[in-house]
Order: C-alpha cells, then sequence, then structure tokens
C-alpha cells in the first residue's frame, strides 16, 4: 500500500510539514516522486516512520534518531520488538497507577478499607511516576534505561523509616547549603559536608555511584531549568553553587 504525503499525515498524525523537514534532512525520503512531483510513500517508509516517532518520545534529538536508523546495522524487527517491550512496560505502568488511583478513591468514599503500608506502597508509586513524568527523558538519555529502571525499583523498594530518612536528607542538604553560601565558598567545610549529604541522599535511589555521574547530576542541576529552579527556590544561586561544590567534592 502507497500513501500520499496527506495521507501519511493523516495516519501519523504529524504535520505535512514536519514530513517534508524529514526528507530536507534525509531522515526519512519518500518512496518514490511521481510524476506530478508529490511525494508517496510505502510500506517500508510508514516502518521507518513509526521508529522515528518512538525515538523522539523517549527523547532522542533528530540527527542522533538519523545516526541509529541509517546505521547498517540497524534492525527493524528488533526496534519494533524493542519498541513492543516498551509499550508494554508502560502499560503495565500506567494499570498499576489506576489501581491504586482506584482503590484511594474507594478509601475516600469509605468504600474500603486501606492499610498504612497500602497506602505508603501508592504514595511511592505516585512519586515515581510524577518523576518519570516530569524528568524521565532527560535521566534516560544521560544514564540509560538500565539505570533508571534500576533506581525506580530501588525507590519502590524503601521502607517507611527509609523514605523519611530519604525525606529528612533533602531537607538537611538545603539547610547545609544555605549555611555554605554564607561562607561563598564551594570548597569550605560546609559546602563539602552538603555534598557528603547528597551522595548519601542518592545511595538511597542509585544502585551505582561514581564521581562522574554525581558530577554530571550536578551541570544538570544548572543546564535544566526545573532542576535549576528546584534549588534556586530556596535560595538564588544555589543550583550554580551546588554544582561548583560537587566540581571539588568529585575530584
Amino acid at each position: 500500500m502507497e500513501y500520499s504525503i496527506n495521507e501519511l499525515s493523516k495516519v501519523a498524525k504529524i504535520s505535512t510539514r514536519t514530513l517534508r523537514y524529514y526528507h530536507e534532512i534525509d531522515l526519512l525520503k519518500p518512496k518514490r516522486i511521481n510524476s506530478s512531483g508529490y511525494r508517496i510513500y510505502g510500506e517500508d517508509e510508514v516502518d521507518k516512520l513509526q521508529q522515528i516517532l518512538f525515538y523522539k518520545t523517549m527523547g532522542f534529538k533528530l540527527e542522533d534518531i538519523k545516526s541509529i536508523i541509517n546505521s547498517p546495522s540497524f534492525d527493524i524487527m528488533l526496534a519494533l520488538n524493542n519498541h513492543k517491550k516498551e509499550l508494554i512496560k508502560k502499560r503495565n505502568e500506567i494499570d498499576l497507577l489506576i489501581e491504586n488511583v482506584e482503590k484511594t478513591i474507594s478509601y475516600k468514599k469509605g468504600e474500603i478499607e486501606m492499610s498504612n503500608k497500602e497506602k505508603f506502597e501508592g504514595f511511592k508509586r505516585d512519586l515515581v511516576d510524577k518523576n518519570e513524568a516530569k524528568y524521565g527523558k532527560e535521566i534516560r538519555k544521560k544514564y540509560g534505561d538500565k539505570r533508571v529502571d534500576e533506581s525506580n525499583a530501588k525507590m519502590l523498594g524503601l521502607n517507611e523509616a527509609e523514605f523519611r530518612e530519604i525525606e529528612q536528607l533533602s531537607i538537611d542538604i538545603i539547610e547545609k547549603l544555605k549555611e555554605a553560601m554564607e561562607e561563598s565558598n564551594p570548597a569550605g567545610e560546609k559546602a563539602q559536608e552538603a555534598c557528603e549529604l547528597h551522595k548519601k541522599w542518592l545511595s538511597y535511589s542509585w544502585n551505582f555511584y561514581t564521581k562522574e555521574a554525581h558530577r554530571n547530576l550536578g551541570e544538570m542541576y544548572v543546564a535544566d531549568e526545573r532542576f535549576k529552579k528546584y534549588y534556586d527556590d530556596n535560595k538564588v544561586g544555589m543550583a550554580e553553587f551546588l554544582r561548583d561544590a560537587l566540581n571539588i567534592f568529585t575530584k
């Protein structure tokens, strides 16, 4: 089956302008150009577009997608199977979230009883899902799916005492950074104590630790406006100060 650019645009739910741009940058070429000068796409192009859109949802840049799908080693069947696995994983996560929400609704209506453990498990799942929705693309691209999945699993496995410890550490880090910033010295004792607290905080969710990864996280806190806002809302310049302190801490 073949599609005109307008037909493919409707099927894929993207604009014809986007398809033309993909052609211009050699990301997705049409199967042929007909005698009237119109782009015509075949099944292979549809499959390729599906992969392009999948990688886009995963946060990949177009230049990186181009390198992947135009590589001689690119296997369309392997890519489709991986795509399927990711979709099933997301579906399972959504199903679990819906189940937790339905339980909470029923509990609020007085229809069922929820144990403190069930409430806590639902709270952790909601926190992980919100974090994934907000920062998932960035951290998965930076650290890889395996490490992020392991991190999420570790967070979901925390008991209540460990979770309270994380919350207290978050408060302690901010307070220690405020004290350190009064000295305006990222190499100072208080600044380095804040970094040590930050490392301990990471240990509750990271199954790995390297100085390079910790240092890169500090860079992300400055580069990404959402992370930067979290720290700077506590004190202007805190994100940059933590980044500078971590650069010293991880040397």
